[in-house]
């Protein structure tokens, strides 16, 4: 069994579950933040349903990540349970519709407080575990080999505007920069970090969009493989991301969003599974 372990924030549903059961599967120990307990409580039981042994391998802490006390809670937490943490994913997120003009200030700064605070808090005490763990090693010979790794979740949005969604738009711009950041200064220490910039992924977050077809439509003719994500294939990102196969990858947002950015027009409408 890996002696690994993975933080995920966000992680009761979701990209979230899905990266949480994508590295659980790995042989991964997994913790599980949320703020929805109950989520999290049926996350845990799908993780653990087929476990072959009586050593717990997941946990859920709930968690606000914008509340630093919390976040500190989180990682002791964690550490309590399995000593360390090597993989964090800083998926927790939300958005709240609103442009310039009728955007809250209260909704602008509870989605930065959520989507790019909580990462940075979260980032920050994972990454002084990691440090400290880095530096009490006798032989610190090969650092950029050591399995260390941060992904952050970012979007598409991070390099395309949503009028609407004004706050999300920045909170994910932030985070490309804050990732490129991060990476430049730990690695020397050899802690990679990374992004995955999804696109339309079917998940609760993308429901109220997809449930209407003039707007399924619109995804669609900006789509070139015509059709939605699943969030199994972002878990997938985030498997080869924490993996040796990306050890020298470092700094980079990987984007899984079916070619919507390549794209430079809309595509005419196609027929696909989402369609039935």
């Amino acid at each position: 069994m890996l002696d690994k372990v993975v933080l995920v924030t966000g992680g009761a549903s979701g990209i979230g579950f899905a990266c949480a059961r994508r590295f659980f599967d790995d042989g991964y120990k997994v913790v599980i933040a949320d703020t929805n307990e109950a989520e999290g409580a049926r996350a845990l039981d799908d993780l653990n349903i087929d476990a072959s042994t009586k050593e717990a391998r997941a946990i859920f802490v709930p968690c606000d990540i914008s509340d630093k006390l919390a976040v500190h809670n989180l990682v002791a937490e964690a550490l309590t349970a399995f000593g360390h943490i090597d993989v964090l994913i800083n998926n927790a997120g939300i958005a709240l519709k609103g442009g310039i003009v009728d955007l809250s200030e209260s909704d602008f700064d509870r989605v930065l407080a959520v989507n790019l605070r909580g990462a940075f808090l979260v980032s920050k005490a994972v990454v002084r575990q990691m440090v400290e763990e880095i530096d009490n090693r006798d032989d610190r010979s090969g650092l950029s080999q050591r399995p260390y790794s941060i992904i952050n979740m970012s979007s598409i949005n991070e390099d395309v505007a949503l009028p609407d969604y004004l706050a999300y738009t920045i909170s994910k711009g932030g985070m490309r920069q804050m990732t490129r950041a991060m990476a430049i200064e730990l690695a020397p220490r050899g802690i990679r970090v990374n992004a995955i910039g999804p696109g339309s992924i079917k998940t609760a977050m993308l429901a109220g969009v997809t449930g209407d077809k003039s707007a399924h439509d619109k995804i669609m003719a900006r789509t070139p493989l015509g059709r939605i994500g699943h969030p199994d294939e972002i878990a997938g990102v985030a498997a080869f991301l924490a993996s040796e196969d990306a050890s020298y990858i470092t700094g980079q947002t990987i984007y899984a969003d079916g070619g919507r950015l390549a794209l430079n027009y809309t595509m005419p409408k196609v027929s696909s599974d989402d369609d039935a």
